[in-house]
């Protein structure tokens, strides 16, 4: 009986050593990322994870403010949409030169909507154009993108890189190649080439995939804990963050399948205007691209 104590009693202090080890990493990791971007003034509301429905949609802004306090223009604007039950995800990508109609503001590109107002402007121009109601949302910052890629992927992202590029100092040769947080960014930011957004967004959708697909691989039960720390302290969305950790286990785990993606707007659906007071737009038929929309997520 006194030996089935001691291992009872060993067990236990195992399990809380572990558990405080997590504690301390991940707050180690978050305390990090506020004291880079600064303590959230304007807050979001975070829902109740009893109120997320079994298919979400979120909205993911790539945001190029320099803290979390501002706003910025949504230099990457995606929409996810993510199935609980089914483990599929789907990615609709929205190039940041569509020409919309902004709430209050008329009509300019749609990444100027997170600047003027942040999510609630974006989220009501989102409904209001694409017919898409997107209740949740996730930003980061260029520099958060980085330092998080950094943390969690120590040995860089495998990315099979389409052509030669530069931007902002970074020079980026084709081929298979390890990239770090600073390339991944600029090589998703890259639009410098006859193909523009086009091109841009296409490769975004790539770096997405290639995040999921490797994260289950790149780093150690030991350093986990503090990149998720560090992760959680670099973005703000008002999905809670157990929920947040627990769709990132689905991705570490294998659980979740291949990512559709859709670009909008769509082949056929839209038009070059270089006479306009936001500079080089394209308009869009929105009705087309609601169509689209709503045949790729399953919502007919």
């Amino acid at each position: 009986m006194k030996v089935f104590r001691r291992v009872l009693l060993g067990i236990i202090a195992v399990v809380v050593v572990i558990i405080g080890y997590i504690g301390v990493e991940f707050f180690m990791g978050y305390q990090a990322a506020k004291e880079v971007n600064g303590s959230q003034a304007n807050a979001p509301k975070v829902v109740k994870r009893k109120d997320i429905p079994d298919i979400l949609q979120v909205a993911l802004v790539g945001s190029d403010a320099r803290s979390l306090d501002e706003n910025g223009r949504s230099d990457s604007l995606m929409v996810g949409q993510y199935n609980q039950k089914s483990h599929d995800a789907k990615l609709v990508s929205i190039m940041r030169d569509s020409y919309v109609d902004i709430p209050g503001y008329g009509q300019d590109k749609i990444n100027a909507a997170y600047s003027y107002g942040g999510y609630p402007l974006l989220q009501e121009t989102l409904k209001d154009n694409f017919a898409m109601d997107v209740p949740y949302y996730v930003t980061i910052t260029f520099q958060s993108f980085i330092d998080c890629v950094n943390e969690i992927f120590p040995k860089g992202v495998t990315i099979d890189a389409e052509k030669e590029m530069e931007l902002d100092g970074v020079e980026i040769h084709p081929g298979v190649q390890k990239m770090d947080g600073n390339t991944l960014l600029q090589y998703a930011r890259f639009r410098e080439d006859e193909e523009g957004d086009f091109g841009r967004v296409r490769r975004q959708q790539q770096v997405v995939t290639a995040l999921a697909d490797q994260v289950k691989d790149v780093t150690s039960i030991l350093k986990l804990p503090k990149a998720v720390g560090k992760l959680m302290g670099s973005i703000q969305t008002n999905l809670p963050q157990s929920f947040l950790v627990e769709c990132g286990l689905d991705f570490v785990q294998g659980e979740v399948k291949e990512i559709n993606t859709l670009a909008v707007p769509v082949e056929g659906s839209w038009d070059f205007n270089d006479n306009t007071p936001s500079g080089s737009v394209l308009e869009l038929d929105l009705e087309q691209n609601q169509q689209a929309i709503k045949k790729f997520l399953n919502e007919e």
